[in-house]
């Protein structure tokens, strides 16, 4: 299925078994997830190259082959192409794609165009990227959910010509698994009842936050789908993974240690990024930590708000977390300011690691918190300057 040509039915799966217990029945998590985003964006505005392979990202005839994929169809996908992949792997494995050089700014104004549309079906509306959003829901049945979701994604494929894929739970883990499921152009939902056995006979890769080196872990202790973690009792699996075990298992077992999402008008936002391997470069930890920043930072903005403190974390690679925070003498706004104390914390986090351990990083997140709205919107060097990712040509 094209995702970038959005059919004209929706195809909608529903786990079978009872909906949630009556105390938190109205509470609905619904993750929206945009199908390859920034090609859909492009193909809007060039609608003959729709079914063909396409890629976006630096042209290697213009690049030499430096940068990264930032996305590609799911034509293109079909011969390994995916996103962050370098550009000579890409142009190696699909020689005969359109490839399309990024156009940020249409990206973040077609961004706002989409929260604007999910905010008409609910006034709690959580971004997460650029081509994900929360969107909570207070109905009183999974059939009411499933509805909205359905009201949602007719609502982005008409008036936007984008494809979405919708998991909807009652946990915001459970959601994002579930849209990772459904895609492209599906919706998945996901009562209480039934979360053991929708995540039992998946692997356990397809937890948030489970990368390659999680994953060897548990295979060494003969673990490879969510279903045979429910199976284990924390302290066997606590010497490896501290206190993420006991986050893991509690999925397994159909209760996930969170609350549905954040409330309405939430006081904090965050972005985070596992790395395919433990990273151990200085430079790289410092490219991923702008990028993260940026795009928090634009998207923070975007909805008029303004941030009075920033963290980093960093998740080592023996699951200790380490974090910083700087509380600001004044609220700020922007990506700029933004990028500019996480760097600075995650300069200091690195420097006194390697004063010590010298650990690799697995994990690292970047936060915003004691977020208002903003009265007057500051004049900042955004406004006189594209933006584009840190690394790419």
């Amino acid at each position: 299925m094209d995702a970038v040509n959005p059919p004209r039915r929706t195809a909608v799966r529903r786990l079978p078994g009872p909906g949630p217990p009556a105390a938190r029945s109205s509470e609905w998590v619904l993750y929206v997830d945009l199908d390859a985003y920034y090609v859909a964006c492009e193909l809007r505005d060039r609608p003959d190259l729709r079914g063909r392979k396409v890629i976006v990202g630096p042209p290697p005839s213009e690049t030499a082959g430096r940068g990264v994929v930032l996305s590609a169809s799911y034509e293109a996908r079909s011969f390994g192409v995916k996103s962050a992949q370098p550009i000579r792997t890409a142009a190696r494995l699909c020689p005969d794609a359109v490839w399309i050089r990024p156009d940020f700014g249409k990206y973040e104004r077609v961004a706002a165009e989409v929260r604007e549309r999910l905010q008409r079906h609910s006034d709690r509306v959580v971004p997460y990227s650029i081509d994900e959003a929360v969107v909570l829901a207070d109905v009183p049945s999974a059939d009411e959910a499933q509805r909205r979701a359905a009201a949602i994604q007719a609502d982005l494929r008409v008036a936007l010509g984008l494809s979405a894929s919708i998991g909807v739970a009652n946990a915001r883990i459970v959601a994002k698994i579930a849209s990772d499921r459904a895609k492209p152009g599906g919706i998945l939902v996901v009562p209480r009842a039934s979360i053991a056995t929708f995540v039992a006979p998946l692997p356990v890769r397809a937890i948030p936050g489970v990368g390659p080196r999680t994953e060897e872990i548990l295979g060494r202790h003969g673990i490879r789908t969510i279903g045979e973690l429910a199976t284990r009792e924390p302290g066997e699996l606590l010497r490896d993974l501290g206190g993420f075990a006991r986050d893991l298992i509690a999925l397994a077992r159909g209760e996930p240690h969170e609350a549905p999402d954040e409330p309405s008008g939430p006081r904090s936002r965050s972005a985070d990024r596992t790395f395919d391997r433990d990273e151990g470069r200085e430079e790289e930890l410092l490219r991923t930590v702008r990028e993260l920043a940026r795009e928090l930072g634009a998207s923070i903005a975007r909805e008029g708000l303004r941030f009075g403190t920033v963290g980093v974390a960093l998740r080592w690679s023996d699951f200790d977390r380490t974090e910083r925070r700087r509380t600001l003498v004044g609220a700020r706004e922007g990506p700029s300011s933004m990028v500019e104390e996480a760097v600075r914390l995650a300069q200091a986090l690195w420097s006194s690691e390697r004063a010590g351990r010298g650990r690799a990083v697995r994990t690292v997140s970047v936060r915003a918190e004691r977020l208002a709205e903003r009265i007057q919107r500051q004049v900042s060097l955004d406004d006189y300057r594209p933006q584009r990712p840190e690394g790419d040509p």
